[in-house]
């Protein structure tokens, strides 16, 4: 299966390279409006991995990036498995240095992908288990990718850039919303749109970002700000 790429036509999902280390690249392409949806995940047959001890019911995530800062308020009633995951992945300062590699004018702007190719690959392998949805896939909410498989979650998101409700009816689970900083989100470079190859990202990391797409916006800091 080695280089063959994977067409989805259905839905947002990110162009996650599942199975990378076996040289699989997994491209995850959305339908409805014609962009290529935020895919994420590995393979048909990916496992589903709990993640340590749930999260809080309710914190906040401030985001320092490039363009200006983002609070996100996150909610675990809305997807108590995804929120456990992103507790996870904040603790770890998984996105710390991350860039916005995939930023789709009126779709989404998707992340997730480290700059240090060691600590991706641990995660391709690494999924969750699917929440149901219970929260729209409104604007400026965050959502994580996955492939149109089950239980295909890892480590990428995406901000909403509008409200895609088609993604609510393929099982796109929303975990918060930006409470501060939508206009940061609105402003993310997105003049690569598609073009960043997320193979190449998870192999390179940002020293291939940094070489073929110099102006993509990053996180520089991802922290927990307050619990409830």
């Amino acid at each position: 299966m080695a280089g063959r790429n994977r067409r989805w036509t259905g839905g947002p999902v990110d162009r996650w390279t599942g199975l990378a280390a076996m040289g699989l690249a997994v491209i995850a392409l959305a339908c409805g409006g014609g962009e290529k949806a935020p895919a994420g995940g590995e393979s048909a047959a990916a496992k589903a991995a709990p993640d340590t001890g749930p999260a809080p019911d309710s914190f906040r995530v401030a985001f320092e990036t490039t363009r200006g800062n983002i609070v996100v308020q996150v909610n675990r009633a809305w997807a108590p498995n995804g929120v456990d995951r992103f507790y996870r992945l904040i603790g770890e300062r998984f996105f710390d240095g991350d860039k916005f590699f995939r930023v789709v004018p009126g779709f989404v702007a998707q992340f997730g992908l480290n700059g240090d190719p060691k600590r991706n690959e641990p995660w391709f392998s690494r999924h969750i288990a699917d929440d149901s949805v219970r929260h729209q896939n409104l604007k400026y909410t965050l959502t994580f990718a996955s492939m149109m498989v089950p239980n295909t979650r890892s480590s990428q998101l995406f901000f909403n850039l509008k409200d895609n409700l088609n993604l609510d009816r393929m099982g796109f689970a929303p975990i918060g919303v930006v409470v501060e900083g939508q206009s940061v989100v609105d402003s993310l470079y997105s003049g690569y749109g598609e073009e960043p190859d997320q193979t190449s990202i998870g192999n390179l990391g940002n020293s291939y970002l940094d070489r073929a797409f110099p102006k993509l916006d990053a996180i520089k800091t991802a922290r927990i700000v307050q619990v409830k």
